[in-house]
């Protein structure tokens, strides 16, 4: 077991020492050696005499604190050091029992006050840990979002971004020296804050404006299938495409999709899976049946992007629309409502002998209904259940971030 006495990483505010809670205070005055970036160590007049300076570089880091041995040392970091701090990359390599946090309040919260915006479900994140582009791609569908930014990929960089994706569709807030006399807080609208220039110390939080649909990132080479989510026109920002892109992929294969093949997208939404169908299907005909006119709107605009002409948009309720429909060699079935089961039941009705039905449910109470409904029909379901864990880049390592996972249902005669 470890004998070294705990360090103490103590959370400092741009209000300095005048922030410290008395607690914090007393830490910093039994410490033998105090440690910390060169602009906090500026702001803390009380302490110890012995002050280690340390930078970004998290090895170095690391030695420094090798340096300490079995002397009382408090480590200086900015706001909650468990926040997007150095706090997490310590207790995960040093190891929980070698410290102690004590957080000050962190600048994100403070942001996220002063705008009067609620941050329980905003898209929180860190651009010094962070890739821009993937940061821009999940910003996309958000309601809210907090960032921190760095010297390099200033409020000016990110606006920047975010408009060459034609995403403009934020109101923006840079929150500079929080908590400070100097504190100024300056509002716009992404245009606006194109170009300025910020203190270093910044908070940028984008709230989405009412009603706005998503736009497609319109960059990239398109592809056959698989396009990325983020090019296709959407109307839930926060739950994104329903049929994501490595769903699609599988999705599309099962349906045998031919170059002259008719094909029912039942429920389509802004039409992605219908889309990359009729990619498919050139010579064919696919009908996307959707009938929530705000996504009937979407998918009609999502078609003219990818020019898709073999594909029919319907604005219709399933299953009347079926009647108006020829015979499908494949249909796909998608959605979340206890409806699914009963579209499924009329469809395959229409199928011939040598189609494909594919089912994509997110329950497992619709998963036993659809299966229920298909060995009525005489069909062999074939069943997936897909859980999908995207990478994500966290100071020297790459995290995963899941995706619900989702069911998918493939059979045919």
């Amino acid at each position: 077991m470890n004998s070294a006495p705990r360090i103490q990483i103590i959370g400092v505010g741009d209000d300095g020492q005048d922030g410290l809670t008395g607690h914090a205070r007393q830490q910093i005055e039994q410490a033998d050696v105090l440690l910390g970036p060169a602009n906090l160590l500026k702001r803390i007049s009380i302490g110890p005499e012995q002050r280690l300076e340390i930078g970004t570089d998290l090895q170095q880091l690391r030695e420094s604190l090798e340096q300490v041995g079995s002397r009382r040392a408090a480590l200086l970091a900015v706001g909650d050091p468990l926040f997007y701090g150095i706090a997490r990359y310590l207790t995960d390599t040093l190891g929980k029992d070698r410290f102690e946090v004590l957080p000050h309040v962190s600048s994100m919260q403070l942001a996220f006050a002063r705008v009067k915006e609620s941050w329980d479900d905003a898209y929180l994140t860190n651009l010094a840990t962070q890739p821009l582009d993937r940061v821009v791609d999940t910003v996309r569908t958000a309601e809210r979002v907090g960032l921190f930014t760095t010297e390099q990929l200033t409020p000016s960089v990110v606006a920047e971004a975010l408009l060459d994706r034609r995403i403009d569709y934020f109101t923006v807030y840079v929150c500079e020296n929080l908590g400070s006399p100097a504190e100024t807080v300056t509002q716009g609208d992404l245009q606006d804050i194109k170009g300025q220039t910020f203190a270093p110390l910044n908070v940028m939080v984008l709230v989405r404006r009412r009603g706005s649909a998503d736009r497609p990132a319109g960059h990239g080479k398109q592809r056959l299938f698989g396009n990325a989510d983020d090019r296709f026109l959407q109307s839930r920002p926060k739950r994104g495409l329903l049929t994501p892109v490595e769903v699609r992929c599988i999705a599309l294969a099962e349906m045998s999709l031919q170059a002259d093949s008719t094909v029912w997208d039942v429920g389509a939404g802004s039409g992605s899976l219908a889309i990359e169908a009729a990619s498919i299907a050139r010579r064919g005909k696919v009908y996307a049946i959707e009938m929530d006119a705000e996504d009937y709107g979407l998918m009609v605009e999502n078609a003219r992007t990818f020019d898709v002409p073999s594909l029919v948009p319907v604005h219709a309720q399933a299953p009347e629309a079926f009647d108006d429909l020829p015979d499908p060699d494949a249909i796909f079935v998608g959605g979340s409502g206890r409806a699914v089961p009963g579209l499924v039941r009329q469809a395959i009705k229409r199928l011939p002998p040598q189609g494909r039905i594919v089912i994509n449910v997110s329950s497992p109470d619709n998963l036993l209904a659809v299966q229920q409904e298909l060995d009525a029909a005489d069909l062999v379901p074939e069943v997936r259940m897909i859980n999908i864990a995207r990478g994500q880049y966290q100071l020297d390592r790459t995290r995963f971030e899941a995706l619900n996972p989702t069911f998918l249902i493939s059979a045919g005669r």
